[in-house]
């Protein structure tokens, strides 16, 4: 009985997530149609009510970035584009639509330049979400072990010299594809960022309202969290200059 009971319950939950999910579909569909008649305030009612079921994905949160857009609420968009990059980091019209949005910004900040090394790493490394690249390796390491294998149990040298060839451009395929993974991983839970939200406020040297004023930022910038202190975060923006702003100045990504 208790075996039944269990089974009854699973596949109450199956059907119970399954017509939830088609409810959601359907908010989507009219919050979109919302969206093309240009009622974006609805649309965004619509969007959010389907966020805060902790329904996230990439194509939601661009929605939700271009209806912010439409209202001409920039901060708000950059948000979201960024949101969805995150889930999303291959996507040209993301891309696209936050590089038109930062361009509307104050701030024009430019990036401290990268050693080639760190270029090519992180040309890699945004290819694909953390998801897939963790996909990708268990391929590469499961590919490996069988070419090792493989090379392990052949006779023949010459099959054996392309097959050890094989093994290492598999072993560092895996090695790669790995690495990208755990960093894409350790980003996402460790590596915080945040836009700022107050049209114009001066970044401090230290976490006190009288300590020295270092520079000025604008709505709309994003900024790196390194430290937290009380209520106050230290951030470093694109250009390597840091300082210490008010937790409730900026919005998490």
């Amino acid at each position: 009985m208790k075996a039944i009971a269990r089974n009854i319950f699973i596949i109450t939950l199956i059907f119970c997530s399954i017509f939830s999910a088609a409810q959601d579909n359907e908010i989507i569909v009219k919050a979109n149609n919302l969206y093309n008649e240009g009622l974006y305030d609805s649309s965004l009612t619509l969007y959010k009510s389907v966020l805060e079921k902790n329904m996230h994905s990439a194509e939601l949160y661009y929605n939700i970035g271009n209806a912010y857009y439409k209202n001409n609420n920039i901060p708000e968009a950059i948000l979201y584009y960024e949101k969805a990059l995150k889930l999303s980091p291959n996507d040209e019209d993301i891309k696209y639509n936050l590089s038109i949005s930062n361009s509307m910004i104050v701030d024009k900040i430019e990036k401290v330049p990268q050693m080639f090394y760190k270029e090519w790493w992180n040309y890699f490394y945004e290819l694909y979400n953390t998801n897939t690249w963790a996909i990708l390796s268990i391929i590469s390491w499961i590919l490996f072990l069988s070419s090792l294998g493989f090379f392990i149990l052949t006779r023949k040298r010459r099959k054996k010299k392309l097959v050890f060839y094989l093994t290492v451009l598999l072993f560092l395929a895996a090695t790669g594809s790995f690495g990208f993974a755990s960093q894409k991983y350790y980003y996402s839970k460790e590596n915080k960022e945040a836009i700022i939200f107050t049209p114009t406020i001066t970044v401090k040297s230290s976490p006190t309202k009288n300590s020295v004023d270092l520079f000025v930022v604008h709505e709309g910038t994003k900024v790196k969290i390194i430290d937290k202190l009380d209520k106050w975060n230290k951030i470093r923006i694109q250009d390597g200059s840091i300082g210490w702003l008010p937790v409730e100045s900026m919005k998490m990504i």
